[in-house]
């Protein structure tokens, strides 16, 4: 028997929604997750294969918190599925001259007590000797943070949600009419309705689309580009255990070791251009590709002539600051906006599920940080 009204419709089936849709089924309630293109999709921010976990936000408290309780559940799901969705790799921040982040965030892991160690160069370069110490006064440790094998664990865990009772389905929907106090139905582009006490929209860079009125000022996707490159032959310096993923925070540089023999993945954490993840070229830029190549040169020498073995543009969707946006809609009472991951959400997802799930359903103190009403409509990032 079909069911006709559900108590929550999650429409985005990415790490944020996906999450969500997990919680709430765990607490009892009814589920539908609708998603226009399928779970972790190519173009999707949580497409793709990679990303880190770490519990270092600098002198953040609420960051280093939900890094350290996501990474619990991560490990958790990566026990009751067949895929490899964790690696521990362990985490190493570099840091510069007249660098305030990395001590800041030295003090915050000792204060919330997460496992940590402060390496001396001479320690960093009998530990890493792949690593070049030119310009790294020291370095911090994070032993237990690590690499989520980013789509094969939102789609484990989607498909995990499916045999526990979430009615999942390919389906796009309509932006709402903003001018009611309460959604009844969602409609599809195929026709169909879909009826739900409560609609959450987790739509990562195409929330601006579903609310451009309310969220076309405030969420900003930015084009970002991401390579891989082939370590030597022979060579296994650059894979785990030999490698860590590793951010060097002055420079805005961050990478992950060479896993599953994909190649040595690095980033520039800077935020590209304004970027639409339905128009927007997918072909990397050469400027990009020659200044990993620079960095490539500088950090890791004996990867100065690797060569290029993948590249992806991807997406940040941006909020003003870099927190994330978690608030009902301001004039639509029983629609709820879930996003704003900012380049650095994934491994905050089962955090942010269990926090909409007691949003939602339970007692909980919205966080002030979150509110759509603190999010600005230019960009000052102060979210790392």
């Amino acid at each position: 028997m079909t069911r006709k009204t559900f108590d929550f419709a999650v429409i985005g089936a990415g790490c944020f929604g996906a999450w969500t849709a997990h919680e709430l089924l765990r607490a009892g309630h009814s589920v539908v997750l609708l998603e226009a293109y399928g779970a972790a999709h190519s173009r999707a921010s949580s497409g793709g294969e990679s990303r880190i976990i770490r519990m270092g936000y600098g002198a953040d408290e609420l960051y280093t918190r939900w890094s350290f309780e996501s990474l619990a559940k991560w490990q958790a799901l990566a026990e009751r599925v067949p895929q490899r969705i964790f690696h521990r790799t362990g985490m190493l921040w570099l840091a510069g001259r007249q660098d305030s982040f990395v001590p800041q965030m030295l003090q915050t892991l000792a204060r919330l007590d997460v496992a940590h160690e402060q390496l001396a160069p001479s320690e960093l370069a009998l530990r890493f000797p792949q690593i070049s110490p030119v310009d790294i006064e020291w370095a911090l440790w994070e032993p237990d943070a690590g690499v989520l094998m980013a789509r094969q664990a939102v789609q484990a865990l989607v498909a995990e949600s499916i045999g526990a009772g979430v009615d999942y389905r390919i389906a796009q929907v309509r932006s709402p009419e903003p001018k009611q106090s309460r959604l009844a139905s969602v409609v599809t582009t195929a026709g169909d309705s879909i009826s739900a006490g409560c609609f959450i929209f987790a739509c990562g860079a195409w929330l601006p689309q579903i609310f451009p009125d309310l969220l076309g000022p405030r969420i900003f996707p930015t084009r970002q580009e991401v390579f891989f490159f082939s370590p030597p032959a022979g060579d296994s310096s650059f894979a785990p255990p030999a490698m860590p993923a590793w951010y060097h925070h002055p420079a805005f540089v961050y990478g992950i070791p060479d896993i599953e023999n994909r190649g040595f993945k690095i980033s520039v954490d800077k935020h590209g251009p304004a970027f639409d993840p339905d128009a927007g070229s997918r072909v990397p830029s050469l400027d990009a590709l020659q200044a990993a190549r620079a960095y490539l040169a500088q950090r890791f020498p004996k990867l100065k002539d690797a060569r290029l073995s993948e590249s992806r543009v991807c997406q940040y969707e941006n909020t003003s600051n870099g927190d994330f946006v978690i608030d009902r809609h301001p004039q639509i009472e029983n629609a709820v906006v879930v996003g704003g991951g900012s380049g650095h959400g994934f491994k905050h997802g089962p955090a942010v599920g269990a926090y909409v799930r007691a949003l939602l359903t339970g007692n909980a103190a919205a966080e002030p940080r979150f509110a759509l009403l603190s999010k600005d409509t230019t960009q000052a990032r102060n979210v790392f």
